[in-house]
């Protein structure tokens, strides 16, 4: 995790003492915190920050089949991370989730499931959370779920190219004809955790993070461009890009566990600063470099209806995989705000645009991310000199 020494003292739970943690927070520091999925590109972070933050009653659900390494450097930085509970264990069973469950406060629901059926995508990201809803209540000591969305849930298709997309606006109607089975997951999970919390007065939280981005995470966005037929096609460039650094959009997932008065709202998770597709990419290929061709956003939609409409006409032997939702969707250009988040959980980038981009870059300038541990120190020296020279 990259640390910025000059933020305010509440990043850094070691210096905040217990009461102020109380006062301020639903949780304390003995209240017990689950945080599943906490082996991921975001869930470790989480971990750390819950640490940092002076939550060291934590307990981690895992997949057994999972990579450890992540969480293991996380847990690995702090004292306190000695006395963190390790479970593995599948949330597509009721026994596994009740072990979970078991004297918890507050859920972090960072699990996701990335199968690329809908049948898949709905078990690993719906039943799953339906049987963490079902155990929390009774097992656990329920203070707040947070569950941890997507953009992928929001519909575009009636906003103008430039129109602000906030958390007001209307969700995807026909996943289906987007051919989106992660967005389809992430939003049968929304409605099984509004109705839950609704019918059983949970109290819940539910954050929708734009592209989190950040080193251990090489590939490129979609809302970029894609790769598929043999050579990267950039869709525009003009298009806004929803970024968050992956340090920003777990704070952000933090706060929303912690901060009270905020049951049942919905936060949009992106940084200030945000860059365009063209701006991006550019810096991208400085570090990586490789080609590419862009075409218009205008070409792309067209050329996304006769995709439709020949994947029609085949009865799908040609699957939809480009469609105008999907292409409005990553491709139209809108503006995003994260108004509410700062208004509603005092949240605010502790890594600015630069300095995440720096992070990101840096993973590229040796092999691949194999040395991705050097290259974070790297860049946290960086980060600790640009702090001073600001300072100075």
């Amino acid at each position: 995790m990259l640390r910025d020494k000059s933020q305010r003292p509440e990043d850094r739970g070691a210096q905040l003492g217990s009461s102020n943690l109380t006062s301020e927070y639903i949780a304390s520091p003995d209240d017990r915190i689950l945080v599943t999925g906490s082996n991921g590109f975001i869930g470790a972070r989480v971990v750390e920050i819950l640490l940092e933050y002076g939550f060291s009653n934590l307990r981690c659900f895992i997949r057994p089949s999972s990579r450890r390494d992540r969480l293991e450097k996380a847990l690995g930085q702090f004292d306190a991370g000695k006395n963190v509970e390790l479970i593995t264990g599948d949330l597509l069973s009721r026994e596994d989730c009740g072990k979970a469950a078991e004297n918890v406060s507050v859920i972090y629901h960072l699990a996701a499931g990335f199968d690329k059926s809908f049948a898949g995508a709905f078990m690993n990201s719906a039943l799953a959370t339906r049987n963490l809803l079902d155990a929390f209540p009774q097992f656990g000591r329920p203070k707040r779920f947070v569950n941890v969305s997507s953009f992928a849930v929001y519909s575009n298709l009636d906003l103008k190219r430039g129109a602000l997309l906030d958390e007001n606006c209307p969700l995807e109607d026909a996943p289906q004809e987007r051919f989106d089975a992660y967005g389809f997951g992430k939003l049968k999970q929304e409605e099984l955790v509004k109705e839950y919390g609704t019918r059983h007065d949970l109290p819940f939280v539910i954050l929708r993070p734009g592209y989190v981005f950040g080193p251990g995470k090489a590939e490129l966005s979609g809302r970029i461009g894609i790769d598929t037929f043999g050579f990267f096609v950039q869709v525009s460039g003009s298009n806004s890009l929803p970024l968050t650094f992956v340090d920003n959009c777990a704070e952000a997932i933090v706060l929303a566990g912690l901060k009270p008065d905020v049951d049942g709202e919905i936060f949009n998770v992106v940084d200030d600063e945000l860059l365009t597709s063209d701006e991006f990419l550019q810096r991208y290929k400085r570090t990586k470099p490789f080609r590419s061709v862009r075409i218009p956003y205008s070409l792309a939609y067209a050329m996304c209806f006769l995709w439709e409409k020949y994947a029609k006409w085949s009865k799908n032997q040609l699957p939809p995989a480009f469609n105008r939702r999907r292409c409005a969707a990553e491709w139209k250009g809108n503006r995003y705000s994260n108004q509410k988040l700062r208004d509603r959980l005092g949240w605010k980038p502790r890594v600015n645009m630069e300095q995440a981009m720096a992070a990101f870059l840096a993973q590229f300038e040796r092999d691949g991310v194999a040395g991705e541990r050097d290259q974070r120190s790297e860049v946290r020296g960086q980060i600790a000199e640009v702090t001073i020279q600001k300072q100075s």
